[in-house]
């Protein structure tokens, strides 16, 4: 009983700080400190290892505590920018009102679905969903993540297809379960796991001729394939966007090849990169399209995989209990993303991720052009940007630079060879300039080192 006294004792203490709205500066430097030794003790001490928010923060980490908007505030109640957004979840922002208001509406009526009654709130945005995702996809299965979307994917191909066999792309990233790693092209995350069921056949993104010629030979050798997936623009490789015929033709050759074709919107999806969805750039319709991230609003996780009524059979005839979730499109997830999905549309964020995405590579292709020493190259496709360096090291002395200067960034996970600026869709013009001025001052700082 004195390890359950000594837990609810800590319990109630935490509940209490999680009641306030602001934090003196004694408590301030407890949690701070109180969080590096929790994640180091009881969570992966790796990640503290690797965060700059610990490495470059001076004598306390850098610890988040709550956000509006484009900005987040850490428990000393220092403003930062944030142009990571939660690689793509925080699309509106932090905590938007529209999104917080929906959740708590709903959680005073219930969290959990019974698993037996009907539960309206996932069919309203089964509904939804299809009246805005492209062609004629029409129907969806929601889950808690961007990965177990792709795990849906991968599942309902090979139940449709009768095949078990795969078709990915190098540098890929479509998440960390066993059946996402399967298909993902980076090494530094699967090849410790390996081997994984099934085959899955790598090819250079942005190469439809790379996958024809692959898919002939699959074809010639016995192998048959389920399924192509594919980001409709990389984004932990990069920001990486294809050339504009690629879509087009791996559409052609999917059909031809009588294979079907899988679009990750995990990062891409609900106007990151200026369209409401990332195919629409290339006016392509995907068999199936998987969405997560930016879906629950930046309040709430879920996502869905989606496709049309043909392949949607095999999920309902004969056993329509074949893939299921218990928290999976409950009822708090699904209220944020109704909300997410009416601002989206309302306030048309692709608009504004296009028009402040134009604006922000302009600027930051002319600091290219001053620092060569530096910059390789700028790329991307609305506010999905990705700053290349010509060295790691020169990477993430930017990143780090901007975290002094009170501006949240991240490279590629493992490598700072890439820097991204993946901000919020609300972020204003004024707020673009304050963070270029950062980053300008940064980058002189760094020349002059050189």
């Amino acid at each position: 009983m004195d390890r359950f006294r000594s837990a609810m004792n800590y319990a109630e203490r935490w509940l209490d700080i999680i009641g306030r709205e602001e934090l003196d500066q004694s408590t301030a430097q407890e949690i701070s400190k109180e969080t590096v030794e929790n994640f180091v003790n009881h969570f992966n001490k790796g990640w503290v290892e690797y965060r700059k928010s610990v490495t470059e923060a001076g004598d306390y980490a850098g610890t988040e505590w709550r956000g509006r908007g484009v900005h987040y505030y850490d428990v000393f109640g220092q403003e930062y920018i944030d142009c990571l957004g939660g690689y793509g979840a925080l699309d509106l922002g932090w905590s938007h009102p529209e999104v917080v208001e929906a959740v708590r509406a709903q959680a005073g009526k219930s969290g959990i679905p019974s698993q037996e009654l009907m539960d309206p709130l996932r069919g309203v945005l089964a509904r939804l969903l299809a009246q805005i995702t492209p062609g004629d996809i029409d129907h969806a299965f929601f889950v808690n993540s961007g990965t177990e979307t792709i795990e849906g994917a991968l599942k309902i191909a090979r139940l449709y297809t009768g095949k078990h066999n795969f078709v990915s792309t190098v540098a890929a990233f479509h998440g960390k379960t066993l059946g996402s790693l399967s298909v993902m092209g980076k090494k530094d995350y699967r090849q410790a796991l390996q081997p994984y069921g099934g085959q899955t056949f790598y090819v250079p993104f942005g190469d439809a001729d790379a996958l024809d010629k692959q898919l002939e030979i699959c074809a010639k050798v016995g192998i048959e394939i389920a399924a192509f997936i594919a980001e409709p623009i990389q984004g932990e490789a990069g920001a990486i966007v294809p050339p504009d015929e690629y879509w087009p033709k791996v559409r052609e050759i999917c059909n031809r090849h009588e294979v079907l074709l899988i679009a990750d919107e995990v990062q891409t999806g609900m106007a990151r990169t200026g369209k409401l969805w990332g195919v629409e750039h290339w006016e392509v319709v995907p068999d199936i399209l998987c969405v997560a991230k930016s879906l629950g609003g930046g309040v709430m996780p879920i996502g869905a995989f989606m496709g049309n009524g043909r392949i949607w059979q095999v999920f309902e005839d004969p056993n329509p209990f074949i893939h299921t979730s218990t928290t999976g499109g409950n009822p708090l997830a699904c209220a944020a993303a109704i909300a997410a999905i009416n601002v989206t549309l309302r306030d048309d964020l692709p608009a504004k991720a296009e028009q402040s995405g134009n604006y922000f590579m302009e600027k930051l292709n002319g600091f290219v052009e001053r620092y060569p020493q530096i910059y390789k190259s700028i790329s991307g496709k609305g506010l999905l940007i990705g700053q290349h360096f010509q060295a790691p090291e020169l990477g993430y002395k930017v990143a780090s630079g901007l975290f002094k200067r009170k501006v949240l960034v991240a490279g590629t996970l493992i490598s700072a060879n890439t820097i991204r600026f993946e901000p919020a869709l609300i972020i204003t013009r004024d707020e673009i300039d304050e963070v270029l001025n950062r980053l300008e001052d940064t980058l002189k700082e760094i020349a002059a080192e050189m």
